[in-house]
């Protein structure tokens, strides 16, 4: 299935019914007197989180929506009956913004969270509502009000525990495959990986969180160089990131350069995303000259009190103590296995 995380949709709710005009005509009883029903309510528009679905794919394909309209009254007494509502299923971690000034107009975080964003109009009297003592006959009703209509920016922000940080070909995916039961695509290529992609971890067999896999973040990022304006938005809702070095490349690649740019981006695109914490991991360890590129840098990070956990995601040394640096991160403490 296709990944679609933002979409601009037109929506309205639905106007209300129109209140009738109509008299009692009857044999024998020549002034019958009003009998207009009043017209129906316009359905509403509502928004809804459901985790049967991940993507804002449909919503791409019906941009324009509208909910029913209430129906007119008539003669008789009869009212007519109320608009059907417009329902919008969307992911967990949805907001949704006016398209023209930006205010945000709801934010669903969680599967079953449910907001009415607009009510339909509400529907007009009928003329039988309108009948005095000094006005018997009253030949007018009302109309029904007008539903509200308005373009929508939908964004999806993915939910995710820990967000996987780094420069393209330097393990995210590796690792994530690692971890999990996720199996993202894995190759030596820049921009192996196009969409995010989310894994649940089981640590010490009965507790799990979620990670996700942000693709495409470079230098320049936050302009949108890279895919990075488009995913950046994913890393927002996570509790802290996993920074991830890759330290095979030097001296044709320069870690702290990277480590110090993608920072700057996190920053430029938002000073709270600059402040998340992380954990700052260096890949590939199984590599012979990667531990000695290690040894060069490691002085640097230690100046400005940043602990590296060395691992491989190829092999498998040191998961193990970053799960329980993550545990630690997310609950306070390691869990000892029962």
């Amino acid at each position: 299935m296709q990944f679609v995380d933002e979409v601009k949709i037109f929506v309205a709710s639905g106007h209300g019914g129109a209140g009738c005009v109509s008299f009692r005509r009857e044999k024998f009883i020549p002034f019958g007197g009003p009998d207009g029903g009043d017209g129906g309510k316009g359905g509403d528009v509502v928004l809804e989180a459901t985790s049967t679905i991940s993507t804002l794919l449909d919503l791409r394909y019906r941009p324009h929506q509208k909910a029913e309209r209430g129906h007119h009254g008539m003669g008789k007494n009869r009212h007519g009956a109320n608009g059907e509502g417009l329902l919008i299923l969307v992911p967990p971690g949805t907001t949704v913004k006016d398209a023209e000034t930006g205010e945000l107009l709801a934010d669903l975080t969680s599967a079953g969270e449910r907001v009415i964003l607009f009510k339909g109009g509400r529907g007009g009297q009928g003329n039988a509502r309108f009948a005095s003592a000094t006005n018997k006959a009253p030949k007018f009703a009302q109309p029904g009000e007008e539903g509200v209509e308005r373009w929508l920016r939908l964004e999806l922000k993915l939910m995710a525990d820990v967000g996987l940080l780094g420069f393209p070909s330097v393990g995210k995916s590796s690792l994530i495959a690692k971890i999990s039961a996720a199996r993202p695509k894995i190759a030596d290529y820049p921009f192996t990986t196009l969409v995010p992609n989310l894994g649940v971890v089981l640590y010490k067999n009965y507790r799990s969180f979620v990670v996700a896999d942000i693709p495409g973040l470079i230098e320049g990022a936050h302009e949108g160089a890279g895919l990075g304006l488009r995913f950046l938005r994913h890393v927002e809702r996570t509790d802290f990131l996993l920074h991830i070095l890759d330290l095979a490349w030097m001296p044709d690649r320069d870690p702290i350069r990277e480590f110090e740019a993608l920072n700057r981006e996190l920053t430029l695109f938002s000073e709270e995303l600059g402040r998340k914490k992380q954990i700052v991991v260096v890949n590939k360890i199984d590599l012979p000259h990667v531990g000695e590129n290690l040894e060069e840098i490691l002085p640097w990070f230690r100046e400005r009190g940043i602990r590296l956990f060395p691992i491989s995601a190829a092999t498998g040394e040191g998961i193990e103590p970053l799960l329980d640096e993550i545990a630690r991160n997310l609950w306070g403490e390691a869990e000892t296995e029962w």
